[in-house]
């Protein structure tokens, strides 16, 4: 290819990129369905209100359910799908066997109350719904409010096969968290503010057995873990406990969505490995201290975070559409 050639070819590949910015999320936007179902917002924050006055799960189910189903083939809430004949789902796979039922049900709730309003019946997608939702669970447990960007198809596509090795492991390191997020154009600071999320919700004993009972062949205790968090955990977590036995992920405040968890990490009360790392490590540790003192800058940093998150893998045209019922396809 000549010189000019080359330069012409270049110049219309940056008109496009002008045109089409990045056509995964070139769509989104905020008030998207403001001429279509003006009221979907508010719908949507009653529908949460009342979930959440039924069961507190209801807001770390939802949280966790839009994390589960971004990282895996993109927001496109392909995770709530059921299995069917030869189709195992996202949500039968091993790593997704402990979301809570409660955050399915918020969403297949507030699309009912979306769907009961005549003029948006089959107008708003699932996708969309678990992103309203999950910001409403956020401002209910006492985080920031933000703007959310719509206008998200639901996906086609739903196979246990896609989820191994796309999800955050309890005991991964800075590298492999900043890798796992970088693949879907978060930063570390991004994936600090986002691991901020277990300032709320449980977890089972079995994810971090390890490091209160064999971390290794010198400590049987994790060192990095505070020695009376450790006693304490493994006064929650006997030996041989009930598989079924969850505790709360932030020890101190755990129904308040609030900076805690950093303040947590200080004192080596992170339950996971990937949550303590972020303070052990020296590349991630100013973060963690300048959240632990400010909840303004951790609150802008989450929204930051949680919009670009709800970017990830948006399923546009023929690739997605808006599904009847959040659980079947079409």
């Amino acid at each position: 290819m000549g010189r000019v050639a080359l330069i012409q070819v270049l110049a219309l590949c940056s008109i496009l990129l002008l045109i089409f910015p990045n056509p995964s999320f070139a769509q989104l936007k905020q008030n998207y369905y403001a001429n279509i179902c003006p009221n979907v917002e508010t719908i949507v924050r009653n529908a949460v209100r009342a979930k959440v006055q039924q069961t507190f799960v209801t807001i770390p189910g939802t949280l966790r359910l839009f994390f589960h189903d971004c990282f895996v083939q993109g927001c496109d809430a392909s995770v709530m799908i059921m299995s069917s004949g030869s189709n195992t789902a996202e949500k039968d796979h091993q790593d997704n066997l402990s979301l809570a039922g409660d955050g399915f049900d918020t969403v297949i709730k507030a699309k009912a109350a979306v769907d009961a309003v005549a003029s948006c019946r089959n107008k708003v997608s699932c996708a969309d719904i678990l992103t309203m939702a999950t910001r409403d669970v956020v401002v209910a447990a006492g985080g920031p409010s933000y703007p959310v960007e719509l206008g998200r198809l639901d996906g086609l596509s739903s196979k246990a096969s896609s989820v191994g090795g796309n999800l955050p492991k309890p005991n991964m390191n800075l590298n492999q968290l900043n890798a796992m997020f970088a693949a879907h154009g978060l930063t570390q600071a991004d994936m600090i503010a986002l691991s901020g999320a277990h300032t709320l919700g449980f977890s089972h004993c079995n994810q971090f057995a390890n490091r209160i009972y064999n971390f290794s062949k010198q400590n049987k205790v994790d060192p990095t873990l505070s020695p009376s968090y450790a006693t304490q955990l493994q006064q929650q977590c006997p030996k041989n406990v009930d598989p079924r036995i969850a505790i709360n992920m932030d020890p101190n405040t755990p129904r308040t969505f609030d900076n805690v968890y950093y303040k947590n990490l200080q004192q080596g009360q992170g339950l996971f490995t990937s949550d303590q790392v972020l303070f052990t490590d020296s590349r991630s540790k100013p973060t963690v201290n300048a959240w632990a003192t400010n909840t303004q800058a951790f609150n802008n940093a989450f929204i930051t975070a949680m919009t670009k998150l709800g970017r990830v893998g948006v399923k546009t045209g023929k690739n997605g559409n808006i599904r009847r019922d959040c659980s079947a396809f079409n």
